[in-house]
């Protein structure tokens, strides 16, 4: 008994350490497939996103070339050596004109491309009509350099939604859109005083995912686009009080030798 004892516990002892060793490597396991899924889902989500950027460039172009020439071409027949003129006919294709140019700088910013983010965010700020709309401005703070391809355009997709957002639903009278800029990051703050909404409906939503969501449109879309570029997003609302919406965005600078106008691409 004497001799049993001994070996009986070093055998519990063992057998404890291969339980205790077992449950730490199936949790470890857990945890890197948990993250091995949490890649693949951004790379998901940066390939949908490059996708949709692609389309929009290429429906952009269409407009200005294909649509754009053909109105030019009717105007032109309009006015023909021995054709009257019609000036409500001239006026139409006129405003068909400014709607292409409007529709394709919007599908693809040459502002931002140009100038880079902060004149960018400037114009699409002063592209807000005045008269029958909120009083909209724009708060710029820190130095607010070029940044890589990929990161302005996320960026700038991401205020386009968050202005859009408030243009279309909180019926506001004023609406900050607020930029600050640090070394590698930068944080897009949105406020209006409209009514407000509900938080609680928030936790409805489905996660951003590759799976549609992503090309979707209103809060959806946003969070799909900081969860894209590793931010975080916040929401502060309650019915009757307004809306602050605040996304903290990773970034990076652009090189000084790399030229603005490169491709995009997304590095996760």
């Amino acid at each position: 008994m004497l001799l049993l004892t001994p070996a009986l516990l070093l055998l519990v002892l063992g057998l404890v350490w291969f339980v205790v060793r077992y449950q730490r490597g199936q949790l470890q396991q857990q945890q890197e497939l948990a993250q091995l899924q949490e890649a693949a889902q951004q790379q998901a989500l940066a390939a949908a996103l490059v996708a949709q950027e692609d389309e929009r460039q290429r429906i952009a172009a269409e407009l200005h070339d294909g649509v754009g020439t053909i109105l030019a071409l009717a105007k032109l027949h309009l006015y023909a050596p021995g054709s009257p003129p019609a000036p409500e006919a001239s006026a139409l294709i006129d405003q068909a004109v400014a709607e292409v140019r409007r529709i394709s700088r919007n599908l693809q910013p040459a502002t931002l491309q140009q100038l880079g983010l902060g004149q960018a965010l400037r114009a699409l700020v002063q592209a807000v009509p005045t008269d029958n709309g909120p009083e909209v401005q724009l708060e710029q703070s820190g130095v607010l350099g070029r940044l890589i391809p990929s990161h302005e355009l996320m960026v700038y997709r991401i205020a386009q939604e968050l202005l859009a957002n408030g243009l279309m639903h909180a019926e506001a009278g004023h609406i900050l859109l607020k930029v600050t800029a640090t070394p590698g990051l930068l944080v897009l703050t949105y406020s209006d005083d409209g009514h407000g909404f509900d938080l609680a409906t928030l936790e409805e939503m489905p996660p951003p995912g590759p799976h549609g969501q992503v090309v979707g449109m209103g809060l959806i879309n946003l969070r799909s686009r900081v969860a894209v570029l590793g931010g975080q997003l916040s929401y502060h609302s309650q019915p009757g009080v307004g809306t602050r919406v605040e996304t903290t965005l990773p970034v990076t600078l652009l090189a000084a030798t790399s030229s603005p106008n490169s491709s995009i691409t997304f590095a996760l």
